[in-house]
């Protein structure tokens, strides 16, 4: 049988990695703006730097606004920059129970953060579970999303076919299934969590901010929204994502492996770019910031 042929832009990119960009300067810490978006009853704060179109910038775990910090600086002489706390993370309210953090909720909240900013749309930016969460508003609020820019979150679809049929990524995966039994937060401490971060200044800054986060809130997100053992394929029912999407990946990600990018045109309706850098690992806006924020800059520019 033929198979009818979709007219589809696919930009595959491959880059070496370059040194990071500088440390977060002071100055941009005194330049944002601290606002706070309500969404039910519950106070979203984000980091705001710029005028114009709206972008907003989701950290996954564990993280908080700071980590957009190389990207702000370049992406807000073209755009109104909000870089969010997520629900449990530092000046974000930390509401109590797994059914606060579901996905539908954290949606909400950046749907909560685009309205406070009056706008009726936003280029939609995240990475790991911040890239789960900017992959759902894409699906479920699409009107809200101008573009979508990925970091190191493969799209659902293609995360749950690798837990269902790689080894390696099940493997891989074993910290998620520690993350989602009863008692896994009081194992974890600010100082334990800050131990990704390679710039001594920034980790203090890291540290800081956990001790006003809360542990167990961030592993709802696990057991709220990550899939869990027997793992099984997709159901496919999920819409499909209308808008642009740019994804970056640094290929030595050992969380999630480069194979869920397999196929990720299949579940999109517009163009796909997709940039993969290696030597950069999960926290690819970090390890290779400044390659990063030039193919934002790039993207969003062309």
């Amino acid at each position: 049988m033929q198979r009818t042929l979709m007219l589809r832009t696919i930009t595959l990119v491959t880059l070496i990695c370059v040194p990071a960009m500088s440390s977060f300067a002071a100055s941009l810490d005194e330049r944002v703006e601290h606002l706070y978006a309500e969404n039910d009853g519950v106070r979203i704060h984000y980091a705001a730097l710029g005028e114009g179109p709206l972008a907003v910038m989701i950290h996954g775990f564990p993280d908080f606004w700071y980590t957009w910090r190389d990207q702000m600086e370049e992406v807000s002489k073209t755009h109104r920059v909000v870089a969010v706390d997520q629900r449990g993370y530092n000046l974000s309210d930390k509401p109590k129970g797994v059914d606060a953090y579901k996905m539908r909720v954290l949606v909400s909240d950046i749907a909560a953060v685009i309205a406070a900013e009056r706008a009726e749309q936003a280029v939609v930016i995240g990475h790991d579970w911040g890239g789960m969460v900017a992959w759902s508003t894409a699906m479920f609020m699409p009107d809200l999303v101008e573009r979508l820019i990925i970091l190191n979150l493969p799209h659902p679809n293609g995360l749950g076919r690798e837990l269902a049929t790689n080894p390696q990524q099940q493997e891989n995966s074993a910290y998620a299934r520690n993350f989602q039994k009863p008692d896994a937060h009081t194992k974890l401490t600010a100082e334990r969590l800050s131990g990704w971060v390679k710039d001594p200044e920034a980790r203090k800054h890291y540290v800081v901010a956990f001790e006003q986060s809360s542990f167990e809130a961030m592993l709802h997100y696990y057991k709220a929204n990550y899939p869990r053992e027997p793992y099984q394929m997709p159901a496919g029912t999920a819409p499909r994502v209308k808008c642009s999407v740019l994804m970056i990946h640094g290929l030595d990600d050992e969380a999630l492996l480069a194979s869920g990018l397999n196929d990720t045109w299949e579940w999109l309706d517009a163009d796909l770019t997709l940039v993969t850098i290696p030597g950069a690992g999960h926290f690819v806006q970090h390890d290779a910031s400044a390659m990063v924020t030039r193919s934002i800059r790039m993207w969003l520019d062309r």
